[in-house]
């Protein structure tokens, strides 16, 4: 009767236990632009702007203030050669690292410290999205 119980107690501790499948992390299946560790970098593809001392990357989603360094001057000269204004905006795709602001700044809740620039592409000019006024 031992014997019988001890089986029927092991059964059931066999049969409690989940098997669950292990999730391996596959890169190539992950989405950068979700990462948000701060040591993480992400890949970002948006409109640039850098104008009186502020820098701002526009996504579809989201937009980012940009800190002011090195990286970011770089792609401010590739895309001053494309811009026809001062204020036109520039598509760009950049390795940035993704970080909160401070709670005493001013700004956006996010901000982007580029590390690489992968791209900068043309204005489309045929854009019908730019409100001017005029005098």
């Amino acid at each position: 009767m031992r014997k019988i119980s001890v089986i029927i107690v092991l059964t059931l501790v066999f049969f409690a236990c989940k098997n669950e499948p292990k999730q391996e992390a596959n890169s190539k299946d992950e989405n950068p632009i979700t990462k948000t560790t701060s040591e993480a970098y992400v890949t970002l593809k948006g409109d640039f702007v850098y104008y009186a001392d502020a820098a701002v990357l526009q996504t579809p989603s989201e937009i980012y203030g940009v800190v002011i360094d090195e990286k970011m001057h770089q792609l401010n000269k590739q895309v001053t050669a494309l811009k026809n204004e001062d204020t036109d905006m520039v598509p760009v795709t950049v390795k940035v690292r993704k970080f909160e602001k401070n709670k005493d700044e001013e700004g956006w809740q996010y901000r982007v410290e580029i590390k690489e620039i992968l791209k900068v592409e043309a204005p489309d000019p045929e854009g019908k999205d730019v409100i001017k006024l005029a005098n």
